[in-house]
Protein backbone atom coordinates (compact mmCIF):
# COMPACT_ATOMS: atom_id res chain seq x y z
CA UNK A 1 0.00 0.00 0.00
CA UNK A 2 1.25 3.48 -0.80
CA UNK A 3 2.25 5.62 2.17
CA UNK A 4 0.15 8.48 0.75
CA UNK A 5 -2.74 8.42 -1.73
CA UNK A 6 -5.97 10.19 -2.61
CA UNK A 7 -9.51 8.78 -2.91
CA UNK A 8 -12.29 10.70 -4.64
CA UNK A 9 -16.04 10.42 -5.10
CA UNK A 10 -18.99 12.63 -5.90
CA UNK A 11 -20.70 11.09 -2.85
CA UNK A 12 -18.39 11.42 0.14
CA UNK A 13 -20.33 11.33 3.44
CA UNK A 14 -18.84 14.03 5.65
CA UNK A 15 -20.39 14.93 9.03
CA UNK A 16 -21.75 18.18 7.61
CA UNK A 17 -22.42 17.33 3.95
CA UNK A 18 -22.48 14.76 1.17
CA UNK A 19 -20.66 15.87 -1.95
CA UNK A 20 -17.67 15.68 -4.25
CA UNK A 21 -14.46 15.60 -2.23
CA UNK A 22 -10.88 14.36 -2.57
CA UNK A 23 -9.46 12.77 0.59
CA UNK A 24 -5.71 12.54 1.15
CA UNK A 25 -4.53 9.65 3.29
CA UNK A 26 -1.03 9.58 4.75
CA UNK A 27 0.35 6.92 7.09
CA UNK A 28 -3.11 5.66 7.98
CA UNK A 29 -4.61 9.08 8.77
CA UNK A 30 -6.81 11.52 6.90
CA UNK A 31 -4.53 14.49 6.23
CA UNK A 32 -6.61 16.62 3.83
CA UNK A 33 -10.14 16.93 2.44
CA UNK A 34 -10.50 19.08 -0.69
CA UNK A 35 -13.67 20.05 -2.52
CA UNK A 36 -14.00 18.51 -5.95
CA UNK A 37 -11.60 16.34 -7.88
CA UNK A 38 -8.20 17.51 -6.69
CA UNK A 39 -4.80 15.89 -6.38
CA UNK A 40 -2.44 18.78 -5.80
CA UNK A 41 0.50 16.62 -4.74
CA UNK A 42 0.27 14.21 -7.69
CA UNK A 43 -0.21 11.19 -5.42
CA UNK A 44 -1.70 7.82 -6.42
CA UNK A 45 -5.35 8.62 -7.16
CA UNK A 46 -8.36 6.30 -6.76
CA UNK A 47 -11.45 7.59 -8.54
CA UNK A 48 -14.72 6.20 -7.16
CA UNK A 49 -16.86 8.85 -8.87
CA UNK A 50 -20.32 7.26 -8.54
CA UNK A 51 -19.72 5.18 -5.41
CA UNK A 52 -20.35 6.28 -1.83
CA UNK A 53 -17.32 6.83 0.40
CA UNK A 54 -18.45 6.50 4.01
CA UNK A 55 -16.58 6.12 7.31
CA UNK A 56 -15.76 2.50 8.04
CA UNK A 57 -18.57 0.69 9.85
CA UNK A 58 -18.13 0.10 13.58
CA UNK A 59 -19.86 -3.01 14.93
CA UNK A 60 -19.94 -2.95 18.73
CA UNK A 61 -21.58 -6.37 19.19
CA UNK A 62 -19.65 -9.34 17.80
CA UNK A 63 -18.93 -12.86 19.06
CA UNK A 64 -15.61 -13.97 17.55
CA UNK A 65 -15.43 -17.03 19.87
CA UNK A 66 -11.63 -17.20 20.02
CA UNK A 67 -9.78 -18.58 21.93
CA UNK A 68 -11.40 -21.86 22.88
CA UNK A 69 -14.25 -22.09 20.37
CA UNK A 70 -12.38 -21.21 17.19
CA UNK A 71 -14.23 -24.01 15.41
CA UNK A 72 -17.26 -21.70 15.74
CA UNK A 73 -15.57 -18.66 14.12
CA UNK A 74 -12.22 -17.04 15.06
CA UNK A 75 -10.47 -13.76 14.34
CA UNK A 76 -9.24 -14.77 10.88
CA UNK A 77 -12.61 -15.63 9.34
CA UNK A 78 -14.57 -13.21 11.54
CA UNK A 79 -12.54 -10.17 10.55
CA UNK A 80 -12.46 -11.29 6.91
CA UNK A 81 -16.26 -11.39 6.84
CA UNK A 82 -16.36 -8.03 8.59
CA UNK A 83 -14.06 -6.46 6.00
CA UNK A 84 -16.21 -7.91 3.20
CA UNK A 85 -19.16 -6.06 4.70
CA UNK A 86 -17.38 -2.72 5.07
CA UNK A 87 -16.80 -3.13 8.81
CA UNK A 88 -13.46 -1.64 9.85
CA UNK A 89 -13.83 -1.91 13.64
CA UNK A 90 -15.57 -4.46 15.84
CA UNK A 91 -15.85 -4.94 19.57
CA UNK A 92 -15.64 -8.56 20.68
CA UNK A 93 -17.99 -9.89 23.35
CA UNK A 94 -16.57 -11.64 26.46
CA UNK A 95 -18.40 -14.84 25.47
CA UNK A 96 -18.51 -17.27 23.60
CA UNK A 97 -14.77 -17.66 23.82
CA UNK A 98 -13.60 -20.28 26.28
CA UNK A 99 -12.51 -19.29 28.85
CA UNK A 100 -14.66 -16.16 28.90
CA UNK A 101 -13.17 -12.67 29.30
CA UNK A 102 -13.93 -12.05 32.98
CA UNK A 103 -10.42 -11.30 34.32
CA UNK A 104 -7.18 -9.78 33.05
CA UNK A 105 -5.53 -13.15 32.41
CA UNK A 106 -8.26 -14.10 29.97
CA UNK A 107 -8.11 -10.67 28.34
CA UNK A 108 -4.39 -11.19 27.73
CA UNK A 109 -5.15 -14.63 26.27
CA UNK A 110 -7.72 -13.00 24.00
CA UNK A 111 -5.23 -10.37 22.82
CA UNK A 112 -2.66 -13.08 22.12
CA UNK A 113 -5.23 -15.00 20.07
CA UNK A 114 -5.54 -12.06 17.64
CA UNK A 115 -1.87 -12.33 16.60
CA UNK A 116 -1.56 -12.50 12.81
CA UNK A 117 -5.35 -12.74 12.31
CA UNK A 118 -6.67 -9.22 12.86
CA UNK A 119 -7.67 -7.90 9.44
CA UNK A 120 -9.73 -5.05 10.92
CA UNK A 121 -9.55 -3.15 14.23
CA UNK A 122 -10.89 -4.77 17.39
CA UNK A 123 -11.80 -3.63 20.86
CA UNK A 124 -12.98 -5.90 23.66
CA UNK A 125 -15.76 -5.98 26.24
CA UNK A 126 -15.18 -7.49 29.66
CA UNK A 127 -17.81 -9.64 31.35
CA UNK A 128 -19.82 -9.25 34.55
CA UNK A 129 -20.66 -12.54 36.30
CA UNK A 130 -21.60 -13.22 39.94
CA UNK A 131 -18.05 -14.12 40.95
CA UNK A 132 -15.88 -11.39 39.40
CA UNK A 133 -16.73 -8.01 40.95
CA UNK A 134 -13.10 -7.70 42.15
CA UNK A 135 -11.86 -8.27 38.59
CA UNK A 136 -13.79 -5.39 37.00
CA UNK A 137 -11.48 -2.48 37.84
CA UNK A 138 -8.33 -4.43 36.81
CA UNK A 139 -10.07 -5.24 33.52
CA UNK A 140 -10.92 -1.56 33.09
CA UNK A 141 -7.28 -0.62 33.68
CA UNK A 142 -6.20 -3.31 31.19
CA UNK A 143 -8.17 -1.59 28.43
CA UNK A 144 -11.62 -3.14 27.98
CA UNK A 145 -14.16 -0.69 26.56
CA UNK A 146 -16.97 -1.66 28.95
CA UNK A 147 -18.71 -4.64 30.54
CA UNK A 148 -21.41 -7.07 29.39
CA UNK A 149 -23.87 -8.90 31.64
CA UNK A 150 -26.67 -11.37 30.98
CA UNK A 151 -29.93 -11.16 32.91
CA UNK A 152 -30.87 -14.64 31.71
CA UNK A 153 -28.94 -17.83 30.97
CA UNK A 154 -26.34 -16.99 28.33
CA UNK A 155 -26.16 -20.45 26.77
CA UNK A 156 -22.57 -20.73 28.02
CA UNK A 157 -22.16 -22.32 31.48
CA UNK A 158 -18.95 -20.40 32.24
CA UNK A 159 -20.78 -17.07 31.78
CA UNK A 160 -23.61 -17.25 34.34
CA UNK A 161 -26.29 -14.59 34.50
CA UNK A 162 -26.37 -11.87 37.13
CA UNK A 163 -29.03 -10.68 39.54
CA UNK A 164 -29.78 -7.13 40.66
CA UNK A 165 -27.41 -7.41 43.63
CA UNK A 166 -24.49 -8.37 41.37
CA UNK A 167 -25.30 -5.51 39.01
CA UNK A 168 -25.42 -3.01 41.88
CA UNK A 169 -21.99 -4.20 43.05
CA UNK A 170 -20.67 -3.71 39.50
CA UNK A 171 -22.09 -0.19 39.28
CA UNK A 172 -20.47 0.67 42.62
CA UNK A 173 -16.97 -0.49 41.71
CA UNK A 174 -17.10 0.99 38.19
CA UNK A 175 -18.16 4.42 39.45
CA UNK A 176 -15.96 7.06 37.88
CA UNK A 177 -14.67 4.88 35.04
CA UNK A 178 -17.39 6.06 32.62
CA UNK A 179 -17.18 2.63 30.97
CA UNK A 180 -20.64 1.43 29.92
CA UNK A 181 -22.43 -1.55 31.42
CA UNK A 182 -24.14 -3.55 28.66
CA UNK A 183 -27.06 -5.85 29.37
CA UNK A 184 -28.75 -8.72 27.57
CA UNK A 185 -32.28 -7.88 28.69
CA UNK A 186 -34.48 -10.89 29.35
CA UNK A 187 -35.73 -11.66 32.87
CA UNK A 188 -36.90 -15.23 32.42
CA UNK A 189 -39.66 -15.49 35.02
CA UNK A 190 -42.16 -18.29 34.48
CA UNK A 191 -42.21 -20.95 31.79
CA UNK A 192 -43.76 -20.42 28.38
CA UNK A 193 -42.30 -23.31 26.42
CA UNK A 194 -45.12 -25.87 26.69
CA UNK A 195 -46.00 -25.46 23.01
CA UNK A 196 -42.34 -25.66 22.03
CA UNK A 197 -41.90 -28.91 23.95
CA UNK A 198 -44.84 -30.39 22.05
CA UNK A 199 -43.72 -29.02 18.67
CA UNK A 200 -40.00 -28.09 18.75
CA UNK A 201 -40.01 -27.23 15.04
CA UNK A 202 -42.66 -24.49 15.32
CA UNK A 203 -41.31 -20.95 15.06
CA UNK A 204 -44.54 -19.58 16.56
CA UNK A 205 -43.96 -21.83 19.57
CA UNK A 206 -40.36 -20.63 19.90
CA UNK A 207 -41.50 -17.01 19.74
CA UNK A 208 -44.12 -17.66 22.42
CA UNK A 209 -41.46 -19.29 24.63
CA UNK A 210 -39.59 -15.97 25.01
CA UNK A 211 -42.36 -13.41 25.58
CA UNK A 212 -41.96 -9.66 25.27
CA UNK A 213 -42.50 -9.03 28.96
CA UNK A 214 -39.22 -10.81 29.72
CA UNK A 215 -37.47 -8.10 27.73
CA UNK A 216 -39.65 -5.27 29.00
CA UNK A 217 -39.06 -6.13 32.66
CA UNK A 218 -35.31 -6.42 32.15
CA UNK A 219 -35.14 -3.09 30.31
CA UNK A 220 -37.09 -1.46 33.16
CA UNK A 221 -34.57 -2.83 35.67
CA UNK A 222 -31.60 -1.49 33.70
CA UNK A 223 -33.22 1.93 33.31
CA UNK A 224 -33.79 2.01 37.09
CA UNK A 225 -30.14 1.18 37.78
CA UNK A 226 -28.82 3.61 35.17
CA UNK A 227 -30.86 6.39 36.79
CA UNK A 228 -29.89 5.41 40.33
CA UNK A 229 -26.15 5.25 39.66
CA UNK A 230 -26.05 7.85 36.83
CA UNK A 231 -23.68 5.52 35.00
CA UNK A 232 -23.60 4.82 31.23
CA UNK A 233 -25.85 1.82 30.59
CA UNK A 234 -26.55 0.08 27.30
CA UNK A 235 -29.36 -2.20 26.17
CA UNK A 236 -28.04 -4.64 23.57
CA UNK A 237 -30.18 -6.07 20.72
CA UNK A 238 -33.57 -4.63 21.65
CA UNK A 239 -36.30 -6.68 19.97
CA UNK A 240 -39.44 -5.71 21.90
CA UNK A 241 -41.01 -2.44 20.78
CA UNK A 242 -43.06 -2.39 24.00
CA UNK A 243 -40.11 -0.79 25.82
CA UNK A 244 -39.69 2.12 23.41
CA UNK A 245 -41.90 4.63 25.23
CA UNK A 246 -40.22 3.80 28.55
CA UNK A 247 -36.83 4.36 26.92
CA UNK A 248 -37.98 7.65 25.37
CA UNK A 249 -39.17 8.88 28.75
CA UNK A 250 -35.90 7.87 30.43
CA UNK A 251 -33.84 9.66 27.80
CA UNK A 252 -35.98 12.77 28.26
CA UNK A 253 -35.17 12.65 32.00
CA UNK A 254 -31.47 12.52 31.19
CA UNK A 255 -30.90 8.90 32.16
CA UNK A 256 -27.49 7.87 30.69
CA UNK A 257 -28.88 5.10 28.49
CA UNK A 258 -28.11 3.93 24.95
CA UNK A 259 -29.94 1.25 22.99
CA UNK A 260 -29.08 -0.82 19.93
CA UNK A 261 -31.06 -3.13 17.72
CA UNK A 262 -29.87 -5.60 15.08
CA UNK A 263 -30.39 -5.91 11.33
CA UNK A 264 -32.24 -9.21 11.68
CA UNK A 265 -34.93 -7.60 13.86
CA UNK A 266 -35.46 -5.01 11.14
CA UNK A 267 -35.13 -7.20 8.04
CA UNK A 268 -37.06 -10.36 8.97
CA UNK A 269 -40.51 -10.80 10.52
CA UNK A 270 -41.89 -13.75 12.46
CA UNK A 271 -44.78 -14.20 10.04
CA UNK A 272 -42.34 -15.05 7.23
CA UNK A 273 -40.05 -17.43 9.11
CA UNK A 274 -40.61 -21.08 8.12
CA UNK A 275 -40.88 -23.79 10.73
CA UNK A 276 -37.81 -25.93 11.41
CA UNK A 277 -35.41 -23.32 9.99
CA UNK A 278 -33.00 -22.88 12.87
CA UNK A 279 -30.92 -20.30 11.00
CA UNK A 280 -33.44 -17.73 12.27
CA UNK A 281 -33.19 -18.69 15.93
CA UNK A 282 -31.79 -15.97 18.20
CA UNK A 283 -32.58 -14.53 21.62
CA UNK A 284 -34.53 -12.35 22.00
CA UNK A 285 -36.42 -13.80 19.04
CA UNK A 286 -37.28 -12.08 15.77
CA UNK A 287 -40.78 -10.74 16.45
CA UNK A 288 -43.87 -9.88 14.42
CA UNK A 289 -44.08 -7.32 11.63
CA UNK A 290 -46.13 -4.78 13.62
CA UNK A 291 -43.48 -4.83 16.38
CA UNK A 292 -40.64 -4.41 13.90
CA UNK A 293 -42.32 -1.46 12.18
CA UNK A 294 -42.13 0.33 15.54
CA UNK A 295 -38.42 -0.54 15.82
CA UNK A 296 -37.91 1.16 12.43
CA UNK A 297 -39.71 4.28 13.68
CA UNK A 298 -37.48 4.33 16.76
CA UNK A 299 -34.36 3.84 14.67
CA UNK A 300 -35.18 6.85 12.54
CA UNK A 301 -36.33 9.16 15.35
CA UNK A 302 -33.22 8.56 17.47
CA UNK A 303 -34.76 6.46 20.25
CA UNK A 304 -32.49 3.63 19.13
CA UNK A 305 -28.92 4.89 19.01
CA UNK A 306 -27.14 2.55 16.61
CA UNK A 307 -26.91 -0.93 15.12
CA UNK A 308 -24.93 -3.95 16.30
CA UNK A 309 -24.90 -7.16 14.29
CA UNK A 310 -24.81 -9.52 17.29
CA UNK A 311 -22.84 -11.80 14.98
CA UNK A 312 -23.11 -15.10 16.85
CA UNK A 313 -22.12 -18.01 14.61
CA UNK A 314 -21.99 -21.68 15.49
CA UNK A 315 -21.22 -24.93 13.63
CA UNK A 316 -24.15 -26.45 11.66
CA UNK A 317 -24.47 -29.36 14.08
CA UNK A 318 -24.98 -27.02 17.04
CA UNK A 319 -27.50 -25.02 15.00
CA UNK A 320 -29.42 -28.32 14.56
CA UNK A 321 -29.82 -27.65 10.86
CA UNK A 322 -30.36 -31.34 10.21
CA UNK A 323 -33.25 -31.75 12.65
CA UNK A 324 -34.84 -28.27 12.61
CA UNK A 325 -35.28 -28.50 16.38
CA UNK A 326 -35.74 -24.91 17.56
CA UNK A 327 -35.73 -25.98 21.19
CA UNK A 328 -32.25 -27.51 21.01
CA UNK A 329 -30.56 -25.32 18.35
CA UNK A 330 -27.97 -22.72 19.27
CA UNK A 331 -29.53 -19.25 19.24
CA UNK A 332 -27.50 -16.81 17.18
CA UNK A 333 -27.50 -15.12 13.78
CA UNK A 334 -24.38 -15.06 11.60
CA UNK A 335 -24.58 -11.64 9.96
CA UNK A 336 -21.59 -9.32 10.34
CA UNK A 337 -20.92 -9.29 6.60
CA UNK A 338 -24.45 -8.20 5.68
CA UNK A 339 -25.30 -5.42 8.15
CA UNK A 340 -24.87 -2.57 5.65
CA UNK A 341 -26.72 -4.29 2.81
CA UNK A 342 -29.60 -5.63 4.91
CA UNK A 343 -30.18 -2.29 6.60
CA UNK A 344 -29.96 -0.31 3.36
CA UNK A 345 -32.21 -2.74 1.46
CA UNK A 346 -35.01 -2.70 4.00
CA UNK A 347 -34.47 0.96 4.91
CA UNK A 348 -35.47 2.23 1.48
CA UNK A 349 -39.13 1.77 2.34
CA UNK A 350 -38.69 3.91 5.46
CA UNK A 351 -36.75 6.77 3.89
CA UNK A 352 -33.41 5.79 5.38
CA UNK A 353 -30.86 8.37 4.17
CA UNK A 354 -27.11 8.02 3.71
CA UNK A 355 -26.62 10.60 6.47
CA UNK A 356 -28.72 8.61 8.96
CA UNK A 357 -27.09 5.35 7.87
CA UNK A 358 -23.65 6.81 8.55
CA UNK A 359 -24.76 7.99 11.98
CA UNK A 360 -26.20 4.57 12.90
CA UNK A 361 -23.29 2.49 11.61
CA UNK A 362 -20.30 4.78 12.13
CA UNK A 363 -20.57 7.97 14.17
CA UNK A 364 -22.85 6.85 17.02
CA UNK A 365 -21.02 3.55 17.67
CA UNK A 366 -17.67 5.40 17.66
CA UNK A 367 -19.00 7.67 20.38
CA UNK A 368 -20.37 4.72 22.33
CA UNK A 369 -17.05 2.86 22.42
CA UNK A 370 -15.12 6.03 23.33
CA UNK A 371 -13.27 6.57 20.04
CA UNK A 372 -15.27 9.50 18.68
CA UNK A 373 -12.08 11.57 18.38
CA UNK A 374 -10.48 9.04 15.98
CA UNK A 375 -13.18 7.02 14.25
CA UNK A 376 -16.69 7.21 12.85
CA UNK A 377 -16.22 10.38 10.77
CA UNK A 378 -14.40 11.49 7.66
CA UNK A 379 -12.44 14.40 9.09
CA UNK A 380 -8.82 15.59 9.08
CA UNK A 381 -6.79 13.82 11.77
CA UNK A 382 -9.12 10.82 11.93
CA UNK A 383 -8.10 7.23 11.18
CA UNK A 384 -8.29 6.34 7.49
CA UNK A 385 -11.07 3.75 7.83
CA UNK A 386 -13.57 3.72 4.94
CA UNK A 387 -16.22 1.63 3.26
CA UNK A 388 -16.63 2.34 -0.45
CA UNK A 389 -19.91 0.99 -1.78
CA UNK A 390 -22.68 1.21 -4.34
CA UNK A 391 -26.16 1.97 -2.94
CA UNK A 392 -27.70 1.05 -6.32
CA UNK A 393 -26.04 -2.31 -7.06
CA UNK A 394 -27.57 -5.51 -5.72
CA UNK A 395 -26.49 -9.10 -5.19
CA UNK A 396 -27.94 -12.46 -4.28
CA UNK A 397 -26.70 -13.85 -0.98
CA UNK A 398 -25.30 -17.29 -1.72
CA UNK A 399 -23.08 -19.53 0.36
CA UNK A 400 -20.04 -18.73 -1.77
CA UNK A 401 -20.43 -14.99 -1.03
CA UNK A 402 -20.13 -15.59 2.73
CA UNK A 403 -16.69 -15.24 4.29
CA UNK A 404 -17.54 -16.64 7.72
CA UNK A 405 -16.18 -20.00 8.84
CA UNK A 406 -19.57 -21.68 8.53
CA UNK A 407 -21.80 -20.84 5.56
CA UNK A 408 -24.97 -20.67 7.62
CA UNK A 409 -27.16 -17.59 7.23
CA UNK A 410 -30.87 -16.73 7.24
CA UNK A 411 -30.03 -14.22 4.49
CA UNK A 412 -29.18 -17.01 2.03
CA UNK A 413 -31.27 -16.50 -1.11
CA UNK A 414 -32.11 -12.87 -0.28
CA UNK A 415 -31.49 -10.19 -2.89
CA UNK A 416 -29.79 -7.30 -1.11
CA UNK A 417 -29.05 -3.80 -2.37
CA UNK A 418 -25.76 -2.15 -1.40
CA UNK A 419 -22.54 -3.73 -2.67
CA UNK A 420 -19.22 -3.14 -0.92
CA UNK A 421 -16.50 -2.38 -3.50
CA UNK A 422 -13.59 -1.71 -1.13
CA UNK A 423 -12.81 -1.53 2.58
CA UNK A 424 -9.87 0.55 3.80
CA UNK A 425 -8.50 -0.07 7.31
CA UNK A 426 -5.85 2.25 8.75
CA UNK A 427 -5.02 3.41 5.22
CA UNK A 428 -4.77 -0.11 3.78
CA UNK A 429 -7.02 -1.64 1.13
CA UNK A 430 -8.06 -4.73 3.09
CA UNK A 431 -11.03 -5.82 0.96
CA UNK A 432 -11.76 -5.33 -2.74
CA UNK A 433 -13.86 -7.23 -5.27
CA UNK A 434 -10.86 -9.59 -5.59
CA UNK A 435 -11.28 -10.57 -1.93
CA UNK A 436 -9.02 -10.04 1.08
CA UNK A 437 -6.09 -8.05 -0.32
CA UNK A 438 -4.13 -7.18 2.84
CA UNK A 439 -3.97 -9.26 5.98
CA UNK A 440 -3.48 -8.33 9.63
CA UNK A 441 -3.85 -4.56 9.14
CA UNK A 442 -6.17 -4.14 12.11
CA UNK A 443 -5.16 -2.52 15.40
CA UNK A 444 -6.07 -3.42 18.97
CA UNK A 445 -8.35 -0.77 20.52
CA UNK A 446 -7.67 -0.54 24.24
CA UNK A 447 -8.75 2.33 26.47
Amino acid sequence: MEESFVIYSERVVLPEAIGAFSITITKGKITAIKKGRQNLENLPFYDYTKLVIMPGIIDPHVHINEPGRTEWEGFDTGTTAAAAGGVTTLVDMPLNASPVTINTQELHNKLAATEGKLHINSGFWGGIVPSNTADLVPLAKAGVLGFKAFLTYSGIDEFPNVDEQTLCAAYEVLKGTNLPILAHCELTTGSYDQDLQQDPMSYAAYLKSRPKHWENNAVALMLKLAEKYQHPTHIVHLASADSLDTIRAAKKRGVPITVETCPHYLYFCAEDIPNADTRFKCAPPIRERANNELLWDALLDGTLDFIGSDHSPAPPAIKALDTGNLQKAWGGISGIQLTLSALWTKGQAYGLSLERLSMLLCQAPAQFIGFEDKKGKIAVGYDADFVIWSPEASFLVSLDTLQTKHKVSPYEGQKLTGVVEATIVNGNFVWTKEGLTSKNKGALLLK
